[in-house]
């Protein structure tokens, strides 16, 4: 299944398994710091509570498929999951994987395949999360710990003076009752496949979803580049909210306005472009299942 595309001595891998581990530690120093002193950040803190990856679990190190590791530390990976030993060396299992996992490859492959075959709809302004609090009253807020930055009537009329066109069954869902028959879509998740695009924020979110659900076959510094996407994404997926993120020094896009909306979707379609990269990169991943 898997060709040999490198055989990797213990020096070079062990050197990009630290050069790995570090960079995992840069980006999750914020979080771990926070979650000891029990101080949430609205913006931050989604990547690793919502999609539930560890920072220990991003930490471990995969090369992939098709790279084989010498040494004796090398031996140790042969005891975890989906690894083998091979003589003297150890390599991803890929037809373990594929065995325990092969519903997930092909659901994702498919998803992945029609997403980045369609355009990217440019026109939605992040205005998910506005449906999220739309009529949501006291106590209806999902960040609780931070204002609505035009209050709830504000919010309210920002949403009914706008078309809401969310694609992405995982943000529909957290609609508030109100809010669901004012999309123009009705996502559910046996339609994802057919109405996922690459101009949705959260899909391009979910390129580390992916990365992660389908470890250890995907290798990890892959799997850091969507997380640094996600991140990127994240950030304007709140700067476009509703919510008044000053206190966290978070400078918001204003997309009730023309210039919020400009400035919105030139940000949007360079991570659509960015997204797409990313998933052509996930399919060639999971070619080496085939």
């Amino acid at each position: 299944m898997s060709p040999v595309l490198a055989l990797l001595d213990r020096e070079t891998w062990t050197s990009l398994e630290a050069a790995h581990a570090a960079r995992v530690d840069v980006v999750t120093a914020g979080y771990l710091s926070r979650r000891d002193r029990g101080v949430p950040h609205p913006v931050e803190d989604f990547l690793f509570r919502y999609y539930s990856v560890t920072p220990s679990r991003l930490r471990r190190w995969h090369p992939g498929p098709g790279v084989r590791l010498e040494g004796p530390k090398a031996l140790e990976r042969a005891s975890w999951r989906h690894y083998r030993a091979a003589g003297e060396v150890v390599e991803l299992d890929v037809e373990s994987f594929v065995a325990a996992r092969g519903r997930a490859v092909d659901f994702v492959r498919r998803l992945l395949e029609a997403t980045v075959s369609r355009p990217a709809r440019l026109g939605c302004f992040g205005l998910h999360e506005w449906a999220m609090v739309y009529r949501a009253g006291e106590g209806g807020v999902r960040h609780e710990q931070v204002p609505l930055r035009l209050g709830q009537a504000g919010t309210d009329e920002v949403v009914e003076r706008h078309q809401i066109a969310c694609s992405h069954f995982d943000a529909f869902r957290f609609f508030t009752p109100d809010a669901v028959s004012r999309n123009v879509l009705q996502p559910t998740r046996e339609a994802q496949v057919e109405l996922e695009q690459p101009g949705c924020l959260h899909a391009g979110m979910d390129t580390y979803k992916w990365a992660t659900k389908l470890s250890p076959l995907v290798p990890s510094d892959l799997t850091m580049d969507c997380f640094d996407l996600a991140m990127e994404i994240r950030l304007l997926d709140m700067q476009a909210s509703p919510y008044d993120l000053s206190g966290h020094d978070v400078e918001p896009v204003p997309i009730e306005t023309a210039a919020g909306k400009a400035a919105y979707v030139e940000r949007q379609r360079e991570f659509a472009q960015r997204s797409n990269v990313l998933r052509r990169r996930l399919l060639t991943v999971l070619d080496a299942t085939r």
